[in-house]
């Protein structure tokens, strides 16, 4: 194959649903399936298991966001590549539920949550708000939003699913609010419109200032959306009861299924395993695809996604990627090596991490920030690319909005010009 033909075919973006493979499931009420097909059923363990194709894309993601929500295909995309400008949200039918995320614990944010509650019940939108944000005692004591609180549905986390009733989300806070939002959500995720109002603001894009022009126009179908990809991490830990040899290999004293419990989270900026509180060098195996790429020895390892690559990632060393590049970045944390880069590899890939055999001590993970657990022999993290992105609302589109947290929010490239030379002046 020519050289230029094989470099449009390595640049196809991951998220074209047409040349890759997926498994799809039941994505809701409007998903288009014939009406008297019975919908597909899985057992729990079926869930942790997932079609792996050796596309250097990763799997294809769904383009189906929530009950009602979909992305508008751009019947002039050459070859199946999408100009990222031109993703643009679309809704089969009008949007008619609201899920509004709150910073919690911000007393700031408690008059911008009330306007957006009140504008929301005003267009007659279901507005769903988290139970224990409704707790705050300065909500309870204000009798002229009690009316309102009246007209929410309420829910908790990981007791209520709301997947399928949500058909939009607002976050009102920092970064921190979406990644919440993301892990609300284990499979396909209603479009996301982010507000800065939080500290630092770079997956933030909307001003508060103007929000009711803002959520206006989302309901009306009228933005562009960026697919962020998340990363499928299934955790699988041995019980008490199992025993590892001095080979690394699980003995049992009966069923080996039965003695391994595993744990699935979709992750939308970075998986963390770090040494935790001891003293030793964190010893790790990494395994792509199987095989044994290298040991890292050091305070530990991230791996993360594009949109996580600005975060945790770049502040360890790591370059920065744009969301719509299909990979997974792989940077160590402090490694007692000078050599040790960071990388990047495509997006189907299967990465695996494993304790050391010869490890001093055990190690921890952490989910985006959250979730924190200790990993011992014998467990193991398996981290692949997620069917299921999150569909972030830009203010102008993906490539805008990224440059300009990058300035803002990174002050990126930011340095004093240097003066011009006049006509009279030497060179030298």
């Amino acid at each position: 194959m020519p050289t230029r033909a094989v470099a449009r075919e390595l640049n196809i973006n991951f998220f074209t649903i047409s040349c890759l493979k997926c498994r799809f499931r039941d994505f809701g009420s409007m998903s288009k399936r014939p009406h008297n097909r019975r919908p597909h059923v899985t057992t729990p363990a079926q869930d942790l298991y997932i079609w792996k194709n050796q596309s250097l894309h990763g799997t294809s993601p769904v383009t189906t966001f929530g009950p009602k929500a979909c992305m508008l295909q751009n019947p002039h995309a050459v070859m199946h590549i999408q100009d990222p400008a031109s993703q643009r949200l679309t809704w089969n039918k009008p949007p008619k539920s609201v899920l509004v995320i709150k910073k919690i614990q911000d007393a700031s944010l408690l008059q911008p949550f009330k306007e957006l509650c009140v504008f929301l019940t005003e267009k007659n939108m279901i507005v769903y708000v988290e139970r224990k944000v409704l707790a705050d005692p300065v909500i309870q004591a204000d009798e002229s939003f009690a009316a309102v609180i009246q007209r929410f549905c309420t829910f908790r986390e990981d007791l209520d699913d709301i997947s399928n009733r949500v058909d939009f989300i607002i976050c009102l806070g920092g970064d921190g609010t979406l990644l919440y939002a993301s892990s609300l959500f284990q499979k396909t995720v209603p479009p996301v419109m982010s507000f800065h109002l939080g500290s630092l603001g770079f997956l933030t894009p909307f001003n508060f200032d103007t929000y009711q022009s803002q959520v206006t126009q989302i309901i009306e179908g009228n933005a562009a959306i960026i697919l962020r990809s998340r990363l499928r991490v299934v955790k699988e830990s041995r019980e008490k009861n199992a025993r590892v040899d001095k080979k690394g290999i699980i003995k049992t004293n009966g069923d080996s299924e039965g003695s391994r419990k595993a744990m699935q989270y979709q992750v939308l900026n970075e998986v963390v395993v770090d040494r935790g509180p001891f003293s030793y060098l964190s010893n790790v195996d990494l395994f792509l695809d199987g095989h044994l790429i290298t040991t890292v020895q050091g305070d530990g390892v991230i791996v993360s996604t594009p949109t996580g690559s600005t975060a945790y990632a770049v502040a360890a060393g790591a370059s920065m990627i744009h969301p719509n590049v299909p990979a997974i970045m792989i940077t160590p944390i402090c490694p007692h090596s000078l050599s040790f880069r960071p990388i990047v590899v495509p997006a189907g890939v299967e990465l695996k991490i494993m304790l050391s055999r010869d490890s001093r001590n055990t190690a921890w993970v952490s989910f985006d920030g959250r979730k924190r657990q200790e990993i011992c022999h014998g467990d193991n993290i398996t981290i692949t690319t997620s069917c299921f992105p999150v569909p972030s609302i830009c203010f102008q589109d993906p490539v805008n909005d990224w440059f300009e947290s990058l300035a803002q929010c990174l002050h990126w490239n930011v340095r004093k010009k240097q003066n011009y030379l006049s006509s009279k002046e030497d060179v030298f």
